[in-house]
């Protein structure tokens, strides 16, 4: 089953008596379990997919399913990573994360197991009494990714959530992020302008470009990931090749 993306259209726009679409006949099938990473220009329509895939959106024509359950708003079952963490700043980091469970009705011991095990499961031993002002922005990033997950979502919505971090801390949570995606197994859906991070956490790296799907480009290499190894490197060019419609390679051979 899976997450699938059948025939989708979305617009905001009537040019000449006609609807603009930002994504025209958007098709993928994403597997249960896969990393998916999205790259594309600034206007390529990565943003309106992902609120679309949330439910923020509705769509113009096509549908989204989970499971085979058309997505017809926001659900619990697709969580949701934003660029900048969102955290409920008057919360401690226990109680940002244990949030979605208690409005969903479960009992103290219940929301207290899930937010321990969150909380070891992305390194913040120690930071349960915490509020967001006095963490890292990757510690942030970090309770951010555990409060989606204790809602145990079918399906991890993630836009450039590392897009705000310097670049050590950028490419230890790439890491980190692995990490706890090997652990989980859930699926993801990562928006990046990162060749390499897509590179580096994808198992298939979309490219949109104009609102279509330009490639669809399957990461066979193991993990965890070489940004130093050939056939890394290979896949990287080969993506900004398409990024760039071939101006990398005219520069190269200039």
């Amino acid at each position: 089953m899976g997450l699938q993306i059948n025939n989708l259209c979305k617009g905001f726009d009537v040019v000449n008596g006609q609807m603009k679409y930002v994504l025209n006949n958007i098709n993928l099938k994403i597997e249960t379990g896969q990393f998916i990473c999205i790259l594309g220009k600034s206007g390529s329509g990565k943003s309106t997919l992902l609120n679309l895939l949330a439910g923020y959106l509705k769509a113009d024509l096509g549908n989204i399913t989970v499971d085979d359950v058309i997505v017809d708003g926001p659900d619990a079952d697709r969580g949701v990573v934003f660029q900048h963490h969102a955290l409920f700043p008057w919360f401690t980091v226990e109680e940002n994360i244990g949030f979605g469970p208690k409005v969903a009705g479960q009992s103290k011991e219940e929301i207290k197991k899930l937010t321990d095990y969150y909380i070891d499961l992305v390194g913040l031993d120690g930071y349960a009494e915490k509020y967001p002002n006095s963490l890292s922005g990757g510690m942030a990033q970090r309770v951010g990714i555990a409060r989606a997950l204790a809602n145990d979502p079918k399906v991890l919505l993630m836009d450039e959530p590392l897009g705000a971090l310097d670049a050590l801390t950028r490419d230890n949570m790439r890491k980190e992020l692995e990490r706890i995606w090997s652990a989980t197994k859930k699926t993801v859906v990562f928006i990046t302008h990162s060749v390499p991070e897509a590179v580096y956490l994808a198992d298939r790296v979309i490219v949109l470009k104009e609102g279509q799907v330009d490639m669809d480009l399957k990461i066979d290499l193991p993990r965890p990931r070489d940004a130093g190894d050939a056939k890394f490197v290979s896949y990287v060019t080969k993506l900004e090749e398409k990024l760039t419609d071939g101006a990398i390679t005219e520069m190269i051979n200039e």
